[in-house]
């Protein structure tokens, strides 16, 4: 197994019951980040019931070294999922993806060189989604939730629900965990005092199958976790800034 400092970057996939998505999907990362290698492919199986334990242990064996398998027992969430990736990624900087396919690897080069553009106090690269392929409700919710949360959190981010954000594994792992945490990540991410970036970045319908994840779409459903954030962010005042002490 490579050393952390031998990944440059991590691409954690978390997936639910999605096996007639993986091999094409793979087969996306591993093309659209080949200018960013070394890089790593970790895919996180939420506690699925359908065929993709078979798929991932099938595929893996046709990338060892690049592609890593991580499952959970049982489903806890995409919250959950992405944070077992993150912990267990040896890149610096991690680019998370829907494993459905809609979000599309193709952008993560261009968020990755966002971030870097950005400079060391930007934290995070959000991707913001054009040409939405969801259904008509689902968007109408979305369009709503997105609303009441940019005017409560004042984050600057039109579209927080896209999968598709590259970010330095240290930020990340500052943040406040809780479920729903990927849906927050530009307000928790500035609260540290790290600068967000946003690109666009184009919808694709799924390839196969159904929604497994995003019911926090519903604002009702995110409601006390809204109000959570907002708390968080009303508490921390300021970010310490931490200099080196004079030799006496």
């Amino acid at each position: 197994m490579a050393d952390r400092e031998a990944i440059r970057l991590s691409v954690v996939v978390p997936v639910k019951n999605e096996a007639g998505n993986i091999a094409p999907l793979v087969a996306e990362i591993a093309a659209s980040c080949a200018a960013l290698s070394p890089f790593e492919i970790i895919y996180v199986d939420d506690g699925s019931t359908d065929a993709t334990p078979k798929a991932l242990a099938d595929l893996r064996a046709h990338h060892p070294g690049l592609l890593r398998v991580l499952r959970h027992r049982e489903s806890c969430g995409q919250s959950a999922a992405v944070r077992t990736g993150v912990l267990a990624a040896r890149g610096e900087l991690v680019a998370t993806l829907d494993g459905d396919g809609q979000n599309d690897p193709a952008f993560i080069p261009a968020l990755a060189a966002a971030l870097a553009a950005a400079g060391p106090r930007a934290g995070l690269a959000q991707g913001q989604r054009v040409g939405r392929k969801d259904g008509r409700l689902k968007m109408i919710q979305s369009r709503i939730a997105n609303g009441v949360r940019g005017r409560i959190l004042k984050d600057a981010t039109r579209d927080t629900g896209c999968g598709l954000k590259v970010f330095r594994r240290a930020v990340y792992l500052r943040l406040p965990y809780f479920d729903a945490l990927h849906r927050f990540m530009p307000a928790l991410v500035a609260r540290e005092g790290f600068a967000v970036v946003h690109a666009d970045v184009v919808d694709r319908p799924r390839f196969t199958g159904r929604s497994n994840y995003g019911l926090f779409d519903r604002l009702w459903v995110g409601i006390l976790d809204l109000a959570g954030v907002w708390w968080l962010i009303r508490r921390r005042r300021r970010v310490p800034e931490v200099v080196a002490a004079e030799t006496e």
